[in-house]
């Protein structure tokens, strides 16, 4: 068993030594950062040591987040530098700002890869998205850390994956769950045999069949837990019994909507510290649900573990990779006099996701709707109008109807 680096297998009390050292100065660094003017004003830095103490600090919100930079464009106040100091600047649905680097590792994305398998001699088929948003990048950026060579492929075009990677000798994808079938099946239709031996997944559920026909394909997939603020979060190992917890982030579970810690195995809020001194996240709320493992990975990884993505704390939900929020539903309801009301129901059809988008409206055209909705949820989906009154009144504007067992 080989690791990324020796903070993997600290011991406890190296790890707790070593935090004491780094959370006094990263919040010292948030300091220095006007979006923390209010919440981290007449905080002690120094005082600042372990987890326990972060509990007594407010917590950041994408809501906050989002408000924050409608009025100090783009990232808020909560960078340490201008947007002129990154290398990148993306934007995610919302719309969100992210800053992204390319010193090394920046994401930290290079050790889930390495759990994986993936290193030198391995050729990465990118299949995260480049266009505006960052996944696409911090897959790259962890793929450099491990020194693979990456095929940059984006999404779509199925067919054209098939050649590049038949051609490119592709041994390793990377992008979402499901996406790895879609071009496994079409390769299957070509006559091309395609040599995946490894998948480093994320941006949606990792069900278990799927994970089994791949295994049954000789693929080994494993998965990841990041997002495009805080980069990797925790992540699988060979071991496969929950998410080992990223060296470089400090991990709460709380009650959805407030700051106060779960008892130990509870569900609750994924709460996120990163120790990123550019971009000095505390406290800050993911809306993700999950909870903590007792003891250690088999693996040897020494770091605590989550169970992995449980849900949403709200009615946010991810579909194809994507989050969907319901300010957006609220944003299509205004677009049309029409519409009345609007309901998105994630579903599954076998290992895809799918989006259906129900309308409640006396009249109107499907085809303009259609638009509308790739246009304000960034997803295709297929569109049914029911008529006023037919929409159960449950307050739920997004409904996940697939099963996470």
């Amino acid at each position: 068993m080989t690791y990324f680096d020796t903070l993997e297998t600290r011991s406890e009390d190296q790890r707790a030594s070593d935090l004491a050292k780094a959370l006094p100065q990263q919040i010292a660094h948030a300091q220095n950062a006007s979006g923390y003017a209010g919440s981290l004003q007449g905080v002690e830095a120094a005082s600042i040591t372990s987890a326990a103490d972060l509990r007594g600090l407010p917590v950041l919100r994408k809501s906050d987040l989002s408000k924050a930079q409608g009025a100090n464009a783009p990232f808020g106040g909560f960078t340490v530098k201008p947007a002129s100091g990154f290398a990148h600047i993306f934007q995610s649905p919302g719309p969100i700002y992210e800053p992204g680097g390319v010193d090394h590792d920046w994401w930290r994305m290079g050790r889930f890869l390495h759990a994986v398998g993936i290193g030198q001699g391995d050729v990465v088929q990118n299949c995260f998205g480049y266009h505006l948003t960052p996944a696409g990048m911090i897959f790259e950026s962890g793929a450099r850390a491990v020194g693979a060579a990456v095929l940059p492929a984006g999404t779509g075009q199925t067919e054209l994956q098939v050649t590049a990677a038949r051609d490119v000798g592709a041994t390793a994808y990377a992008g979402t769950p499901d996406y790895l079938k879609v071009i496994l099946d079409k390769a299957d239709s070509m006559g091309v045999k395609l040599g995946f031996t490894k998948a480093a997944v994320g941006g949606g559920a990792l069900f278990p069949s799927l994970r089994q026909e791949y295994a049954d394909r000789g693929i080994t997939c494993l998965q990841s837990y990041a997002t495009a603020d805080l980069g990797n979060i925790a992540y699988e190992s060979p071991a496969m019994e929950g998410m080992i917890v990223d060296e470089k982030v400090i991990v709460e579970i709380v009650t959805p909507g407030t700051g106060t810690p779960v008892a130990p195995g509870e569900v609750g809020e994924v709460v996120v510290t990163t120790l990123n001194p550019d971009y000095p996240l505390i406290r800050f709320a993911t809306g993700d649900l999950s909870a903590m493992l007792p003891g250690v990975s088999p693996c040897g990884r020494t770091n605590v573990r989550i169970k992995g993505w449980m849900g949403r704390a709200d009615q946010t939900t991810k579909i194809k990779g994507m989050f969907v929020r319901p300010e957006q539903v609220a944003a299509l309801v205004d677009k049309h006099d029409e519409i009345v009301k609007a309901r998105v129901i994630a579903a599954r059809d076998g290992e895809m996701d799918t989006m259906t988008v129900q309308i409640e409206a006396a009249s109107g055209d499907e085809i303009s709707f259609g638009k509308s909705v790739i246009e304000v949820l960034k997803l295709k989906g297929k569109i049914e109008v029911v008529s006023p009154g037919a929409l159960p009144k449950d307050g739920l504007v997004i409904e996940d109807q697939r099963s996470y067992d």
